[in-house]
């Protein structure tokens, strides 16, 4: 599956605020420096579809907020 995401980092805390017009909003904690950002998203994302992290790449947008992650089981 294939879900288009807006990404906040620099947040308080990690979390999902919605999704809106099929577009998931999250609240990243991590800075979007070297990666982290990325990575705190594939877990988050891991974490919620409850699969493995190996199971969550980010397709398009690596270096935007606007991405599309592609979920696999």
């Amino acid at each position: 599956m294939k879900i288009s995401v807006r990404v906040t980092p620099n947040a308080k805390k990690t979390e999902l605020l919605g999704i809106e017009d099929g577009v998931y909003r999250i609240k990243l904690k991590s800075p979007p420096v070297d990666g982290k950002a990325n990575q705190c998203l594939i877990e988050f994302l891991a974490s919620h579809f409850k699969v493995r992290k190996s199971c969550v790449r980010i397709v398009s947008g690596d270096s935007s907020r606007q991405k599309i992650v592609e979920i696999v089981d």
